[in-house]
This record gives C-alpha cells, structure tokens and sequence, in this order.
C-alpha cells in the first residue's frame, strides 16, 4: 500500500487506538578510562580546549592507532551484562564523512563485527505503566568519539571554534531492536541501563559531560482499511535527560501522527530523518535526512588488526560483574520482604546503599525478623537517604555505621521506644558523635516494663470517661487524646502499645 492508495477520509478516521509508536534506542556510553581508545591523551572532563589532544587522535599523518586494552574489557564486561554475546574476534572499521570536528575525515568504528552482539535488557514498572518485560539488543559495538563544535550563543556572529580534547575518548554505541511502544518504556530502558552500568563500574553516565548520550528512532503503525501501514523512520538526536528523552518521543509520535493525516506518505516513500529536540519550545526541529551505511563507505581500517578473545578472558571479565541489580530486587524481595516500590528505592541508589541496609536489616532481625525489613527499608530509605541528599554525600560518608543503626532499629523492634523517639536518638547520634548506648542515656530514654505500662493505662481509663465513651462508640481517631498525655507523663512509653493495652483494657 502508499500514500495515495489510502483517502485522506480513512485517515481521518484513524484515532489514537490504532496507533502503535514503534521505538528503537541508540545509546552512546562514554567508558571510564584514564586514555583515549587509540591514544595516550587524557580523558578528564573539563580541561582547557585542546589541551588534551596528540598527532594520533588529531589525525596527523604517519600516525598510528594503538588499542586501549581496558576499553575492551569494559566493553565486553558491559555486554556481559546485558546478556549479550561476545564476539570471540571483532574488526575495526573507517566511517567516513565529514565534519568540522572530526579532523581525520573518518571516525574508526565497528561495522559488521560489532565486539558485542544480539543481547537483551529486562524492563518493568513498580507502578503498572506497561507489563515488565525484555526489551532486544542488536548489538554494541566500540567506536571512538568526535570532537566538540562551541558555537558563539552571544548574538554578535556566527563564530564558531572546534575543541578536539574529546576526539578518541573511547565510546560504546547500544543499539537496541525496534522493541520499544511507549515512550515510558524508553524511559524506564535508559533508567536501568544507566543503573546497570554504574553498578559494574564501566561508566559514570554523567549526561551534562556527556558520559552518556542518546538518540531515539521513532515512527508509527498505523491500522486503517485492515491493514497496517508504517510512517516514514526519524531519529531524534539532542536528547540530554530521560525525562527529555520520554517527551520528545511523545511529541514526535504526535507530529508523526499530525503529518501523516495531511500527506499519507509511509515507510520508504520518504528519507529517513534526524530531528533535534528543542526542550523549551517541547517539539522537534528537521536538522538533516538521515545517512545510510553505505553512505559512510565503510571499510576495515588498514592499520588496526583484528581483536582475538578467548573463553578464558570471557569468563574472567564475566567474574568481576557482582550483583547486578535485578539479582538484588530478587534478593531483597525474598530475603528481606520487601514489595517492589521498598526494593526499587533501594536498589536504585547503588550497590554501596544495598549493601548498608542488608546490615541493617540482618542487626535489626535479631530483635523481630518478620518486621527488620521493612523497619529497615523504611528508616534507609527516608531517614538515610534525606541525610545523603542534604549534604550532598555517599553512603560511606553517613556518618552513623549500619551496626549501630541496625542495634536501633532493633531497640524499636522490640518495643523498647517508638520510632519518634528513635529519631531523636539518631539525631543525637549524628550530633554528638556518641554511640547508641551513649545517646539513649544522654536523652533519658529507659525501658518501660508491662506493669508501669498497665498502671499508666488505667489511670488514663480512670481519669478520662468521656474519651474512653467516645472509643466505645467507634470513635477510634480519640485514642489521640490519651496519647499525648500518655506521653506527657512518661516519655519513654510507645504510643502503639498504649493504644492497644487500652483499647483491650476498655473492651475486656
């Protein structure tokens, strides 16, 4: 079918339902080495313009690429990862076009030997917005980076200068199937992919120094007449959060949708194009048609020979992995009870907080082991977390150790106080330096025993009929009243445990 075998009153006709949004990914990771991938040069972020720069990476001639052995690893580690396969031998290839900030003319790539292949990355949602799933990986594959364009911004001219200190940082391009159909999904992909590679120490995915970087393919499925037509492929480049990446899909899906009611054309009845995303005005601007691969006229670069990698090398790559994080959402769902929205808070802050809490979790089971999860989870992910995000801190710089946290939480587990009075005892800790034990003391906070707890009780039942009338009533919300004066006169009492001796009390 093409655009003029479909009427303009079928297609008006199309509403949202019989739209599909098809979405690929091709994802660019910068990987964490102290040189370039065929060079000496330094890769550090933020020095003075082409500073950092040699006659290899700026393509002087007589010059010759050197591999960097770690970019290798780090990239068969990252495909290992994402249960990709690894290619026992891989080439290196030219792509030629030209560009201001690419000063050989060419960019040394993968072209057919990519040093991963097919893979997959498993993707879901805490809170239901699509069903969880494995989204395909082609293939990812080693390449080595252009340089910057600075352009003059001011208004005064169209001055533009090449910074080259970037050309040759080592990159790794993930390129996923068209398996994608919501911009959620891609958004959930980018979340747990950056997730993955910080957690296996590849990359530090710092998106504002371009540590990572992406660009989404979008187009449509279209039901109309009985059948299923396609819109012409774009890719969308400029794409520097996920939450920019989530809106330019939907914008783009949208104006696809809008062009397509107007001019019918469908896949292969117009060049593929890129876009760029403008996040202020929230729409895509045409930049280009889109390049094919035979438009880059690859071929094997001549002074770089193939890459042979063993089994053995494989397997001892495979071995420094660890955990990686759907293995812990396994782990803390299981061992710790807890449910998906606890566990993904956790998880996501990084391997080094996972850690800390399972020794939270493990002290503060000897107490109650039904409730140590949970009180855990809770405690690390508000009380902890809140700490970090204040001062702008990791877990090793908390200032309170997870077995001394964990005794805590052990104390509240079994009823010696409440959780108020916990925190007060945490913030003494962090504010003083002292221990636990020296901080309860400091704060005066002791174990009160069954029998002053029923004594109190009873006095509270004497002193106040009307509010023990109104609890016989059903009006639960007055236990409040009791309470606070419950607290008044012992502050070391647990509010939950006066509740339910007097409810019992007043019922008995």
């Amino acid at each position: 079918m093409n655009a003029t075998a479909i009427a303009p009153e079928a297609r008006e006709k199309v509403t949202d339902a019989d739209v599909t949004m098809i979405v690929g990914l091709e994802v660019h990771v910068q990987l964490d080495t102290q040189s370039k991938l065929f060079c000496g040069c330094s890769t550090e972020y933020g020095a003075e313009p082409n500073t950092q720069t040699c006659p290899v990476c700026t393509g002087q001639p007589g010059t010759l690429p050197v591999i960097n052995e770690t970019a290798l690893k780090l990239a068969i580690k990252t495909g290992l990862a994402l249960n990709c396969e690894i290619a026992r031998s891989t080439k290196w290839d030219r792509k030629n076009y030209f560009y201001p900030d690419l000063p050989k003319g060419y960019q040394i790539s993968q072209f057919d030997k990519p040093i991963c292949g097919e893979g997959h990355l498993h993707i879901s949602d805490p809170k239901g917005a699509f069903d969880a799933r494995d989204i395909a990986l082609e293939r990812a594959h080693l390449e080595e980076d252009a340089g910057k364009s600075v352009h003059d911004e001011s208004g005064r001219g169209a001055d533009s200068k090449i910074d080259l200190n970037r050309t040759g940082t080592p990159l790794l391009e993930i390129v996923t199937k068209p398996d994608m159909r919501s911009a959620e999904e891609a958004k959930a992909f980018l979340t747990e992919l950056k997730l993955i590679l910080t957690y296996i120490g590849v990359s530090d995915c710092n998106m504002q120094e371009g540590s990572l970087r992406c660009d989404a393919n979008v187009n449509l499925h279209i039901q109309v007449d009985g059948e299923t037509v396609a819109t012409p492929i774009v890719e969308v480049k400029n794409l520097n959060s996920f939450r920019a990446a989530e809106r330019a899909i939907n914008s783009e899906a949208a104006r696809q949708l809008r062009r397509w009611k107007k001019d019918g054309l469908l896949i292969g009845e117009a060049p593929k194009q890129t876009r760029g995303w403008d996040d202020a005005q929230q729409k895509t601007t045409p930049q280009r048609e889109k390049e094919e691969s035979a438009d880059y006229r690859y071929f094997p670069d001549p002074d770089l020979i193939a890459v042979e990698t063993s089994d053995q090398e494989i397997e001892a790559i495979r071995s420094t992995l660890g955990d990686l994080p759907a293995d812990l959402r396994s782990l803390l769902r299981d061992q710790y009870g807890l449910d998906d929205y606890d566990t993904e808070v956790i998880v996501s802050q990084g391997r080094d907080v996972v850690t800390f809490f399972r020794s939270v979790a493990d002290i503060a089971s000897e107490a109650d082991a039904k409730k140590a999860g949970k009180l855990a989870s809770n405690w690390v992910g508000q009380e902890v977390l809140r700490y970090l995000n204040e001062n702008d801190c990791s877990i090793a710089d908390y200032p309170i150790p997870a077995d001394q946290l964990g005794a805590l939480l052990a104390k509240i587990a079994a009823g010696d106080f409440d959780n108020s009075r916990g925190k007060d005892v945490l913030a003494e800790m962090i504010a003083s330096g002292n221990d636990l034990d020296a901080a309860i003391d400091k704060l005066g906070i002791k174990a009160v025993d069954s029998g002053e707890i029923d004594a109190l009780c009873q006095q509270l039942i004497d002193e106040n009929q009307n509010v023990v009338a109104q609890l016989l009533d059903g009006k639960d919300k007055a236990i409040g009243a009791l309470i606070g004066k419950a607290k008044k006169l012992n502050p070391n009492v647990s509010p939950s445990v006066v509740k339910e001796k007097i409810m019992k009390m007043i019922r008995s």
